[in-house]
Formats: structure tokens, sequence, C-alpha cells
């Protein structure tokens, strides 16, 4: 019994593993977090493996279940909307879990969105936190925004083209001058990497339309200049 963590395409279905592809097809279910998502990608490589769903609103109830078929020797596969599951999502509670009941766990690296948008910054990798998403309350925002600011390193977020330019501003009061790259729609037909300083990026986009998933990235000190 194994419960496998699978990564998934960001955007281009093609960016997937042939061995995630196999242990897709050979495990006794999937969980996902949107079935209907999933199953473009299941049905792109035929495969027919059951799914449920599991996500942030099913998943006290579906892990009891999901631990007990494990239990009985069935191998599952976990799997988010896209990227790599347990990144700002609900795979991470699936797993804590079948820790906790012994079971073995098997990563099955590829995509993950913060990375891609990483290499291909331009910004330093040398030293680099992951955020997750910035809160959305001002006070917890500034101070996240003061912590980023007094680190030595490449900051990633995750960010909402609803609160893009909200937080830009915040970001170019807390820190002016900073290099910053808006990763969106990795992958993707449209996919675009905006680089320059905080305030002339905030310009080019302000009387856009932003759409689709971004990563936002922010330069270590002395790449704020």
């Amino acid at each position: 019994m194994s419960l496998y963590i699978v990564a998934t395409p960001i955007g281009n279905l093609e960016d997937i593993t042939l061995r995630a592809i196999r242990i897709l097809k050979e495990c006794d279910l999937v969980c996902a977090e949107d079935t209907r998502r999933t199953g473009i990608l299941l049905k792109k490589y035929k495969i027919g493996t059951r799914m449920i769903s599991f996500n942030d609103h099913n998943k006290e109830k579906k892990t009891p279940f999901v631990i007990e078929e494990l239990k009985k020797e069935k191998n599952i596969a976990v799997v988010s909307d896209s990227g790599t599951p347990g990144i700002s999502d609900t795979g991470f509670y699936l797993v804590r879990e079948a820790i906790r009941n012994d079971i073995e766990i098997i990563p099955i690296p590829g995509a993950c969105a913060f990375l891609n948008a990483l290499i291909a910054s331009g910004l330093a990798t040398d030293r680099f936190t992951f955020y997750g998403f910035l809160p959305k309350k001002e006070g917890k925002k500034k101070e996240l925004l003061q912590l980023i600011k007094s680190r030595d390193e490449t900051a990633i977020l995750y960010e909402s083209p609803y609160r893009l330019l909200k937080d830009l501003e915040s970001i170019k009061t807390i820190m002016p001058g900073a290099q910053i790259v808006v990763a969106r729609e990795l992958t993707k037909r449209f996919e675009e990497f905006v680089r320059g300083r905080v305030e002339d990026i905030f310009e080019k986009l302000k009387d856009r339309k932003i759409k689709g998933e971004i990563v936002l990235l922010i330069g270590k000190s002395e790449q704020k200049d």
C-alpha cells in the first residue's frame, strides 16, 4: 500500500512524466482537487482509474475513507488541479494523516509553478523562500513584506489577478525600487514574464485587465537597483 504524490501539468498537458502516467494508470484510486479538471488530463492519456474529489471542503470527511482504502492494500494517487500536490493545497493534509498511519509516501516529481517562474525570472536562485499567498489583511500583509525586505534572498509568492495591483502598491510602499517579476499563465498559450522595478511594473499593468494564474517574485536586496 502506497500513497503517491503525483505532480501534474501546470498548463500544457504535455508537461507530465512517463512515470506519472504509469502510476496514474496502475493506482486503484486518484484523489483529485477537481475531478472535472483532472478528468481532462486522464482522458488525454487514456487513463481509466477511478477518481474521487479531495479538496479543502471535504478533506476531513474523505481522509478516513482514503486511509482505510490504503490499509486494504490499495495504491492511491493524490493530484492537485495543477502542479505538485502539497504546495499551497490540501495534499499536505492527506500526506500527514497517511504518515501517522505508517503508510508509505512516494513522491512522483514534475511541474511546479513557483520553480518554473524562478528559473526563468533572472533573479537570484542561490537562496529563496516560497511564501504562498500574501495575507489579505493589510496588517499581516505589511508584516510579511517587512520580513521579506529584511531577508537577503529572492521571495516567491502566488498571486491572484484580482489582488495583483493592490499588492504591487503595498510592495512599492514598503520596498521602493524593488526588482520584481510577474510570471503569468506559465506553460500556457499566453505565458508572460514582466520584469523590472516595482514602480515600472505597476505602471505597465495598471490599465490592463489581468487574467490567469500568477507567480510574483521579489528580488533580494542587491537586486533592487
